[in-house]
Order: C-alpha cells, then structure tokens, then sequence
C-alpha cells in the first residue's frame, strides 16, 4: 500500500458545503480521494471507473510540438 501526501486542489469547490479551496487529494493504492478539511466531504474514484476522453477535434485550437 503506498500512501501520498494530501495536495489541496486550488480554486476548487466543495460540492456538499460550497466553500473554496478546502478540497485536499490524494491516492491510495490506485484510488485517488479527495477530502473537504472544513465540512468533511470524501469522494472516491478508480482508474477504472473513469474512461479517458479524447478532445472532439473541432474543439481543438492548435497542438503544441516542441521540435
């Protein structure tokens, strides 16, 4: 079991009492949680439950390359 330190998400809202940055992250062996330090809001989410989603691409302005 590997556990990160918590990282508070900036700007971020919690969504049960709506107050502004409290929201910390973190993952625990592959589960990412996130806390609310002030109401005590916790939501939990696995890398399988969260399909990666491409950009539609009339939606793209350009694509950065470095070389």
């Amino acid at each position: 079991m590997t556990v990160k330190r918590k990282r508070f998400i900036a700007g971020a809202v919690c969504p049960q009492c709506q107050s502004k940055d409290t929201l910390a992250l973190w993952r625990d062996s592959d589960v990412d949680s996130v806390i609310c330090v002030k109401c005590g809001f916790t939501q939990r989410q696995t890398d399988g439950t969260n399909a990666e989603k491409r950009p539609v691409p009339e939606h793209i302005i350009g694509i950065f390359d470095p070389e």
